[in-house]
């Protein structure tokens, strides 16, 4: 299924969402990953009356743009909750509230793939950082020695 998913400030200012044309559209507010430098770097959202209110302003455009659903993202929990409760569509939480309808986290997070520092609404469930260092210097010297790939890993031979 292809979709799009606009940030908060493309669904203000009267701006259509192609979700209005039958484009699937999920929407995202709360921390902007592709903002992150613009916005001052990464910062827990929602906090205070004027970032609450902006961020249930977003919500309830991207809703009346059309979106299937929401993505709320570093957004304090009572905010995150409050919108979860007043939207009709789907949220899904990435470091916001239980309350969300689903939780997402990003892969490399949770497997322990980027070891330079973890957000707190980070869970690892596995620590392959070190795995894949010891295994990717391994992949490299068999390639260079050409031990790798052997008769084994080729296609039509005996």
């Amino acid at each position: 299924m292809g979709l799009i998913a606009p940030e908060a400030g493309e669904a203000r200012g009267g701006a259509q969402f192609p979700g209005k044309r039958g484009v699937p559209v999920m929407g995202h507010i709360g921390l902007m990953p592709q903002s992150v430098n613009a916005a001052g770097g990464f910062k827990v959202q929602g906090r205070g009356r004027h970032q609450a209110e902006r961020a249930a302003a977003d919500a309830a455009a991207i809703v009346e743009a059309g979106a299937f659903s929401l993505v709320i993202e570093s957004t304090v929990e009572p905010v995150a909750r409050a919108i979860t409760e007043a939207v009709p569509i789907p949220t899904i939480g990435i470091g916001a509230s239980p309350a969300c309808d689903g939780q997402i986290l990003v892969t490399e997070d949770v497997l322990g793939l980027f070891t330079q520092f973890k957000p707190r609404f980070v869970k690892r469930y596995a620590k392959l950082a070190p795995l894949i260092t010891a295994a990717a210097p391994e992949y490299a010297a068999d390639v260079r020695a050409r031990r790798f790939p052997g008769p084994e890993h080729c296609f039509g031979t005996k």
